[in-house]
């Protein structure tokens, strides 16, 4: 059996480069030797060592936003075969190669070329906006423009909504400027944010709040922003302990809450199918978003710039040679 290189997190803020067999398809699987893999603020709990971790992780593990070229394919798949160019949904992609179900992988058209397509968190911005119900002439506010918000930024300005970005610096809210914010808020202080929201929407606040952060006070902070019979959509990833909400005021406000994540695959699999045509078509570039780039080995600098965020930061992708 040949072998290839994996990234085995062995402890917090461990990465080690292991030697291990080469993983084959199964009947209804490919192989997919990885160009790339996005590295998700996810990772970032796992990394840091939180009690629910076991460590090592299995090679590749943590690795879910990978894409490349089908090497191999199991029996019984007869719409891939090897040398077509995917964007795929699995799980131990920080490694040359991995193995997905079949109906988890998407072609990618001709018309993306040999540009990287992180094919997982591009999908996941497609599934938040469409749970998200924008609509022309609302107001929405996004708070936290990371990868995600620059995405949904996009979406929303593209649908006719007048977007208020919302992020700690200014980079972040020049990016928001670029992906289609009308306005852009710094996010420093509580009450002045809500104060300047208010002068924006005559006191009405938002129809919609897309909160992308995945802590307490944004999440405190959107509960705020939401307007009577709005929508808050939660697609930040919370999953540092319990969260506390102000049920008095969700339910005065009489607002629909919807926790955005998708764990129906066939739907995550959609939100990846509507992201390739919308990049290969030129309806959104996401390529800016890309901002640092590593080997496999240099995974730890990878998820340290991630939670880090030094000076330009958006997205880490990890890329093989």
């Amino acid at each position: 059996m040949q072998s290839m290189k994996a990234a085995v997190v062995s402890g917090p803020g461990v990465v080690t480069i292991a030697e291990v067999d080469r993983p084959e398809p199964g009947a209804g699987e490919l192989r997919i030797r990885l160009e790339g893999c996005g590295v998700c603020a996810s990772n970032l709990e796992p990394w840091a060592g939180l009690e629910w971790m076991t460590y090592p992780t299995a090679p590749g593990d943590l690795g879910h936003e990978g894409w490349g070229v089908v090497d191999a394919v199991g029996d019984g798949v007869t719409d891939f075969a090897p040398g077509d160019r995917i964007a795929a949904l699995s799980y131990r992609s920080f490694a040359q190669y991995d193995v997905v179900r079949a109906d988890m992988a998407v072609k990618l058209p001709s018309e993306l070329g040999d540009r990287p397509f992180p094919g997982e968190p591009l999908g996941c911005a497609f599934n938040i906006f469409r749970r998200s119900d924008i609509r022309a002439g609302q107001t929405v506010a996004i708070i936290g423009i990371g990868f995600l918000g620059a995405v949904l930024t996009r979406l929303a300005s593209e649908a006719g909504a007048r977007v208020i970005a919302i992020s700690r610096r200014q980079e972040s809210l020049d990016l928001a400027r670029h992906y289609g914010a009308a306005e852009t808020i710094a996010m420093h202080h509580h009450y002045a944010i809500i104060d300047a929201v208010k002068a924006l929407t005559g006191d009405a606040m938002c129809e919609r709040v897309i909160e992308a952060v995945g802590k307490q006070w944004p999440l405190d902070l959107a509960g705020e922003l939401i307007g009577f019979g709005g929508r808050l959509v939660i697609a930040g990833y919370h999953q540092d302990g319990p969260r506390q909400v102000s049920m008095q005021n969700w339910n005065w406000k009489g607002i629909d809450v919807v926790n955005a994540h998708e764990r129906d695959p066939a739907i995550q699999i959609q939100g990846v199918r509507e992201a390739i045509d919308a990049v290969a078509s030129g309806r959104l570039d996401p390529e800016p978003l890309y901002t640092h780039r590593y080997p496999l080995e240099g995974l730890a600098d990878a998820l340290d710039a991630t939670r880090d965020k030094p000076e330009g930061f958006v997205k880490a992708l990890v890329t093989f040679p």
